[in-house]
């Protein structure tokens, strides 16, 4: 800051910026560092805004997604030009799914060289309008902190979601006035309409077999305690939506699961069957709804959300309310407290939400199949981490059918305790572990993965050391992209093309950063790896070899037989898998990191991989003249 005589002091653009940035409540900044950004970088760390330095802009854009999801406040990412932001994409995309308010600032080429094919040079905001809330870019010094706090507001307002704003390099370093700018408006929701209200208990109330779907408004809105009293009340089970597990106490008795893809055939059908359905903080959109099937033309619906736009369902609501789910539920409960319920059909209710509950949990397990074939049963991780693992850890997933196994068997005892982006982008669970951590100093979080989506951000292993993230990587290793080979057997294509993977030593890989790294070969070895982990005092990894004819919990393999046997009607979104692989393969051999020339899982993945290739492309019938 400078001051002259007769003048007001002055600042430059970047710490104009990073100041208006701090004031409207980013803590928090992740970033691979470009030239074109280095003068707001600078003033972040002068407005004591921690910076994340990450290995990937994917990764640190996935960071950013997790931690305002988690929180719910603004958080920054910030990329250099055009290589830059588009590798921040995948983590925007995922945060406007996840109704996240991301902040992307990109620096941009000089506004000298603008239009000229500029090195890195691309139209930046014409490139991320399509998948963000706001994009703006910044022309002259006087805008960029108003532009600043324009993109927290829009990225808090309504429902929630990323913005991007890009700054011409030569911006940041120039001088402006210290002048206070107003500060963000708290955005005041009117109260819902008390007769829309009234509308919504007398659904539920009428009812026969109503149902509750809740969603991230729910968590947003901190709202699940609240959410407890309402069911308890009225007595109406409540299921989760998609990716949104920890929004209702797993244990409770009226809490019947989630929904989409790992949800046990209980889950469907009680959605199928209820005649009244409240949505809660969610969109509907096409995992919850099971494609769009539900809720079907004989239920009657409404749906309470900040954004109650969401997905184009055949069926519409009948009531449809733009509100903030905490006002709703409060004067919801307000409501109920003058109301006199009938006891008889309360009882009633209490009946049946028995009946459904034990159906959820006898659904639910997924660690009793026997299994003393190679490598782990991911049933009986799942049931393990269930167990072993405190009710405040965070538990983060990546894509893949390793995911279904804890979408069934995990039971999500707090809020804010599971984060899952429902893009179903691939590399997400280790840097959304990561930003966890961070965001919640103190609490374990834990990122289960596929060997093929790991891959892609496992270089953050060395982030999470730097850092000294408390986290633990759980990586199933199948050799293979196994969810799209399970989509290449049920089409009749020869499974294997495009999706085998060869072998990597991941254990070996996070010793090398820093990381503890402990290869798993068995069941009998992963509670006292887990406990290892926990206790190590620094980031961990847990490579655990699995068979390649595990897939979801709907098709379990025999342990003495190369074919997968369907234990019930899938109720996820895909059909039941039909893949096989050769008989028992050779038992794997654990390897020390320090001799670790030969991956330790490659034994397990490798022959079931060869003969399940070969059989498929047997099976595959011969192409037939059509005339």
């Amino acid at each position: 800051m400078s001051m002259s005589e007769g003048q007001s002091a002055t600042v430059t653009v970047g710490a104009a910026l990073a100041e208006a940035l701090a004031r409207a409540g980013v803590k928090i900044a992740f970033t691979v560092p470009g030239e074109s950004l280095l003068g707001l970088l600078d003033g972040l760390a002068a407005n004591k805004v921690r910076i994340v330095t990450t290995r990937h802009e994917g990764a640190a854009s996935f960071m950013a997604e997790a931690v305002a999801q988690l929180t719910g406040r603004p958080t920054l990412v910030l990329a250099g030009r055009a290589p830059g932001a588009a590798n921040l994409t995948i983590g925007l995309h995922a945060a406007y799914a996840d109704s996240a308010p991301v902040i992307a600032i990109v620096g941009q080429v000089r506004r000298e060289v603008r239009g000229r094919e500029a090195f890195q040079e691309m139209d930046l905001v014409r490139t991320f309008e399509p998948i963000v809330k706001w994009a703006a870019e910044a022309k002259e010094p006087n805008e960029v902190a108003a532009l600043g706090e324009k993109a927290v507001a829009t990225a808090l307002r309504g429902r929630p979601g990323p913005v991007f704003l890009s700054v011409p390099e030569d911006l940041l370093d120039l001088l402006v006035p210290s002048e206070p700018h107003p500060g963000n408006r708290v955005e005041h929701r009117a109260d819902p309409d008390p007769v829309l209200v009234r509308k919504v208990m007398h659904l539920l109330l009428d009812a026969r077999r109503p149902l509750i779907v809740a969603g991230a408004g729910v968590l947003r809105a901190r709202s699940t305690d609240a959410l407890v009293r309402f069911a308890e009340t009225l007595q109406v089970p409540v299921v989760a939506s998609w990716r949104r597990g920890d929004v209702f106490p797993n244990d409770h008795a009226l809490y019947l699961g989630m929904t989409g893809l790992g949800s046990p055939a209980s889950v469907r059908t009680r959605m199928e069957e209820a005649d009244a359905l409240l949505v809660l903080g969610c969109r509907m959109g096409e995992m919850t709804t099971y494609r769009y099937a539900i809720p079907g033309a004989e239920t009657r619906w409404a749906q309470v959300d900040a954004d109650p736009r969401g997905a184009a369902l055949p069926h519409r609501p009948e009531i449809v309310m733009a509100a903030d789910v905490a006002t709703f539920l409060r004067l919801a409960q307000r409501a109920l407290a003058n109301a006199a319920l009938d006891a008889e059909s309360l009882d009633a209710r209490r009946l049946q939400n028995a009946s459904d509950r034990e159906a959820f949990e006898s659904g639910s397990i997924v660690g009793e199949e026997p299994w003393d074939g190679p490598g782990v049963h991911p049933g009986r991780v799942v049931a393990t981490l269930a167990r072993v693992l405190p009710a405040e850890a965070i538990l983060t997933t990546d894509a893949g059918d390793f995911g279904t196994w804890a979408a069934r068997g995990y039971r999500f005892r707090r809020p804010g305790t599971f984060l899952g982006t429902t893009s179903g982008a691939m590399g997400y669970g280790l840097p959304a572990a990561i930003g966890a951590t961070l965001a919640r100093p103190g609490r374990l979080g834990v990122a289960l993965a596929g060997d093929g989506g790991f891959a892609m951000t496992m270089a953050e292993l060395e982030t999470a050391v730097r850092e000294r993230a408390h986290v633990i990587a759980i990586v199933f290793d199948n050799g293979r992209y196994g969810m799209i080979w399970r989509h290449q057997t049920q089409r009749g294509t020869p499974g294997g093309l495009a999706t085998r993977l060869g072998a990597v030593n991941f254990a070996a890989i996070a010793e090398a950063c820093g990381a503890l790294g402990i290869s798993v070969n068995s069941d009998e070895e992963f509670e006292p790896a887990l406990r290892q982990a926990m206790e190590s005092g620094r980031p961990a990894l847990l490579h655990l070899a699995l068979d390649p004819r595990w897939t979801t919990p709907d098709a379990v393999p025999s342990s003495d037989s190369a074919e997968v046997e369907t234990v019930e009607e899938s109720a996820e979104v895909e059909t039941a898998p039909t893949d096989v692989a050769d008989g028992r393969p050779e038992a794997p051999v654990e390897i020390a990191p320090e001799a670790a020339e030969e991956p330790a899982v490659e034994p397990v993945v490798e022959p079931a991989l060869d003969h399940a290739a070969q059989e498929a492309a047997d099976s595959r019938p011969e192409p037939q003249l059509v005339e």
